[in-house]
C-alpha cells in the first residue's frame, strides 16, 4: 500500500498513530513475538520499476566535501584517502556538486557547488577528467560504489542553458529569478513545464553515468521538481543497462519513492534524534517514527538517517553542539534504525567546527580519534548483519520490553541474521532485563566484540546514555 503525504508534519502524525498501537501490543507480546513478526513488520521487495541495486543494501553512504575534503581541495585529494575510507567500511562515496560554478551573483569568493554553470562540465579547482575517472575507477577497485550531487532545481546566472529563456520560469517582467521563498540568489529557477529543458536535464545526467561511469545521483532539492519528472528520468536511466541508486533530498512526499528513488532523507528522524539528545523525546517518540515509516514507505524503499550532514553542519552546528556526549549513543541508532546511515565526511574523527560553505576550508583530520575505531565497528556491524540492511534487502523490526520508559530495545530479524540494541535515554544507570526469545543464543557483544552465550532472558546494566548491542555478526 502507497501512502502519500504533503509536509512531513502529516507524515509523522500519521506514523503516531500507527505506532501506538503497533508499539503497545509489541512491548507486551511475549514468547511467541519474533516468529509472529518478522514477516509482517519486513518491507516487501522493490517494484521492479525501483530497481534497487542489491550492493546498496548493506552500504553506508559517505559524504565528501570535495572542497574542504583535504588540503589541496581537489579529487586528488579525495582519491589519496580512498584506501583509509575502505577500511572504514565505507559502501557509498557521495561527491557533493563537482560542476563548475556560477560568477554572477556568486556568494563568498568561491561560491556555491551548487550553483551550477554546466551540467556537463568539471569544476577546474577540483581536477580534470582524468583526475576524476581515476577517483571513480580507485573507488571502484576497492569495492566502493559512486554517486553525484546532481542540482536539477535550478542553474547559475551563466550557465549556458540561459540562451533558452523558455527553460527558466520568469517573473512578471519576463526575467529570470532565484527558486521563490528562498535566499538563493546566485541561483535561477528551470521551468519544469518545458520538455525541451527536461530531455536536456536527463540527457546530461545519462552523460555521466555512460562517460564516467558513475553509480547514481543524490538529487538537491528533489522535492521542489515534480514527481513525474524524476519518474521520467528514472526510465531513461535505466536505458543505459545499469542499476542506480537514487537518494532524493525530500522528506515530505512519499510518491518519489514509488519509482523514482529508493531513498530519501530522514529529515523528521534527525530533528526527533535532536530532541531526544535535549531532553524534549524519548522512547514512545522514536517507536512511533520506526513503526510509522515501516508503514507509511512504499514498498522496498527507505529513509537516510543521519546525525550531520553538509547543510546541518555549515548552517546549523556540528554533532557536538546537538549531541554532545551522546553522539556515539544515537550514531548506534541510526545505524539500526531501518534504513541506510550516512557519515559526513570529518564526522568519524570528531569534526568540531562548522565548515564554511562559500570559502576554502579544509577539514583538520584528528586520525588518532577513537571514534574512527567506533564508526569502523557500526559500519561493520550494518554491513555483516543482514538483518541491518537497507529496504527489502533488511530485517524486520520488533520492540522489546524492557519494563523501562527510559531503557528503548528493538530487535532487527531476517532469518539468522538478529541483531538486539538496548539504548539508555537518560543521564541514571539502568539495570533492565531483556527478553531476547525462548532460549539461550550465541551472539557478539557490540561492547567487548566478544562472542557469549545470551540467556533468553538478558540482564543489561547501561550508563547514562550508555546502550549495547548483541548480534549474530560483527
Amino acid at each position: 500500500m502507497v501512502i502519500a503525504f504533503k509536509k512531513f508534519e502529516s507524515k509523522t502524525a500519521w506514523s503516531k498513530v500507527i505506532a501506538s498501537a503497533l508499539a503497545a501490543s509489541l512491548l507486551f507480546a511475549g514468547l511467541g513475538l519474533f516468529a509472529t513478526m518478522s514477516a509482517s513488520s519486513t518491507a516487501n521487495a522493490a517494484s521492479p520499476a525501483q530497481n534497487t541495486p542489491t550492493w546498496a543494501g548493506p552500504a553506508t553512504i559517505y559524504e565528501v566535501n570535495v572542497r574542504q575534503f583535504s588540503a589541496t581541495g581537489n579529487f586528488d585529494g579525495v582519491t589519496a584517502q580512498l584506501g583509509r575510507l575502505k577500511t572504514l567500511g565505507v559502501g557509498i562515496l557521495w561527491l557533493m556538486p563537482i560542476y563548475p560554478i556560477g560568477v554572477p551573483n556568486r556568494k563568498g569568493s568561491l561560491g556555491s557547488p551548487y550553483s551550477v554553470a554546466d551540467y556537463l562540465g568539471i569544476n577546474p579547482e577540483f581536477g580534470n577528467a582524468t583526475q576524476l575517472h581515476r577517483l571513480i575507477n580507485s573507488a571502484h577497485a576497492l569495492g566502493m560504489h559512486v554517486i553525484l550531487d546532481w542540482v536539477a532545481n535550478h542553474t547559475a546566472w551563466n550557465n549556458p542553458w540561459t540562451a533558452h529563456k523558455d527553460w527558466y520560469l520568469l517573473d512578471n517582467s519576463n526575467n529570470f529569478q532565484p527558486p521563490l521563498g528562498t535566499d538563493w540568489t546566485d541561483v535561477i529557477q528551470l521551468n519544469y513545464n518545458n520538455h525541451e529543458m527536461r530531455n536536456a536535464m536527463i540527457a546530461a545526467m545519462k552523460s555521466w553515468v555512460t562517460n564516467y561511469n558513475v553509480d547514481g545521483f543524490r538529487e538537491d532539492a528533489a522535492g521542489m521538481i515534480p514527481v513525474d519528472f524524476w519518474e521520467q528520468a528514472k526510465t531513461s536511466l535505466s536505458q543505459t543497462g545499469r542499476s542506480l541508486f537514487m537518494l532524493a533530498e525530500d522528506s515530505a512526499n512519499l510518491n518519489f519513492l514509488n519509482t523514482a528513488f529508493s531513498a530519501n532523507y530522514n529529515w523528521p528522524g534527525l530533528t526527533l534524534l535532536k530532541n531526544v539528545a535535549a531532553g524534549t523525546a524519548g522512547k514512545s517518540d522514536i517507536l512511533s517514527e520506526m513503526y510509522g515509516d515501516l508503514a507509511a514507505y512504499p514498498a522496498g524503499s527507505f529513509a537516510l538517517n543521519m546525525l550531520t550532514n553538509h547543510d546541518e553542519n555549515s548552517w546549523n552546528g556540528t554533532v557536538q553542539h546537538f549531541f554532545g556526549s551522546k553522539e556515539r549513543t544515537l550514531a548506534a541508532l541510526t545505524f539500526a534504525w531501518p534504513g541506510m546511515p550516512l557519515l559526513y565526511n570529518g564526522q568519524e574523527t570528531g569534526l568540531n567546527r562548522q565548515l564554511q560553505f562559500f570559502e576554502s576550508d579544509p577539514i583538520d583530520w584528528n586520525y588518532s580519534s577513537s571514534l574512527q575505531v567506533f564508526y569502523k565497528k557500526l559500519v561493520s556491524l550494518k554491513a555483516n548483519n543482514k538483518a541491518l540492511w537497507a529496504g527489502s534487502a533488511g530485517g524486520s523490526l520488533v520492540t522489546v520490553s524492557t519494563g523501562s520508559p527510559q531503557v528503548l530495545a528493538f530487535a532487527r530479524l531476517k532469518g539468522a541474521s538478529k541483531v538486539f540494541v538496548a539504548i539508555n535515554l537518560s543521564s541514571i544507570k539502568q539495570t533492565v532485563s531483556l527478553h531476547l526469545g525462548s532460549k539461550s543464543q550465541k551472539l557478539y557483544n557490540f561492547a567487548t566484540g566478544k562472542i557469549e552465550t545470551v540467556p533468553a532472558n538478558k540482564s543489561v546494566t547501561l550508563n547514562a546514555w550508555g546502550f549495547n548491542i548483541f548480534s549474530s555478526a560483527r
